[in-house]
């Protein structure tokens, strides 16, 4: 009998994790040395932000260096990890009759490997992405992580892949700044339903005003974690990995919701 698997968003912050060690690395290394292993990873990153919902679906997925300005080890680096055509298709029919491509052309994008190479360094772990639909709202998202969440009983694991709080035009470079207070209390307020498996404010987060508008300017960095909440169940634990504000506006906090021991 497959043991079911948790289901856990990650707070991937800045692509160059990919190459550092820090805290937040080392918290995503351990949660994948406790980890049962999986059979498979289906990933809900924010960079495949497009209309309509898809999902890769080949063999050997490219690693996408889907940015600029940073340095040549990290457009060099390589996650080799195989895809599973297999689980696509199981993707698919899941979500029926809801139309989900196929897709061979986009690979693993920088929100996915910049993290997975922490948990699964070894990269023997097939890889899944599926799209996040930009035309829908977010009760859309967090339905699809119910529909998707009897995966985790196939050995899956269901991995959201953002930032809470993500606003590029905020940030305070130097690294040094402390958390703006919308940041720190959007996080925080986040957090405590996360904590307390309120999933009804998270799918309304614009509700909490002028932090979630400062904190989510475009959604598609919070909208991973709805998939993850909607792929809980009644009586998963709820375990936070790691969390923080990085340059003052740029949410690490990850949590994982897992079966009771």
């Amino acid at each position: 009998m497959t043991t079911a698997m948790p289901t856990a968003f990650i707070g991937h912050g800045s692509p160059m994790n990919a190459l550092e060690q820090n805290r937040h690395t080392s918290a995503w290394q351990a949660y994948g040395n406790a980890l049962p292993k999986p059979r498979a990873v289906l990933a809900i990153s924010a960079h495949w932000f497009i209309p309509g919902v898809a999902v890769t679906a080949m063999l050997k997925p490219r690693t996408i260096h889907d940015f600029g300005g940073f340095p040549p080890a990290l457009h060099a680096f390589d996650y080799p990890a195989p895809g599973d055509p297999a689980l696509a298709s199981r993707v698919q029919s899941i979500l029926a009759p809801l139309p989900v491509r196929l897709d061979a052309q986009w690979g693993l994008d920088h929100g996915t490997w910049s993290v997975l190479t922490h948990v699964f360094p070894a990269a023997d772990v097939p890889v899944v992405q599926l799209a996040i639909d930009r035309t829908k709202p977010p009760q859309f998202h967090y339905d699809l992580g119910q529909r998707l969440a009897p995966l985790r009983d196939e050995g899956v694991l269901i991995m959201g892949l953002g930032n809470v709080v993500h606003n590029l035009g905020l940030i305070q470079w130097g690294g040094k700044g402390a958390p703006t207070p919308w940041a720190s209390q959007f996080n925080d307020a986040v957090r405590g339903h996360v904590e307390h498996t309120e999933h009804s404010p998270l799918i309304d987060y614009a509700a909490m005003g002028e932090p979630a508008r400062l904190s989510v300017p475009t959604p598609e960095h919070y909208l991973p974690l709805l998939y993850v909440a909607g792929a809980q169940r009644p009586g998963d634990s709820v375990t936070i990995v790691t969390d923080g504000i990085e340059l003052g506006s740029i949410s690490m906090l990850s949590w994982s919701a897992a079966p009771p021991q």
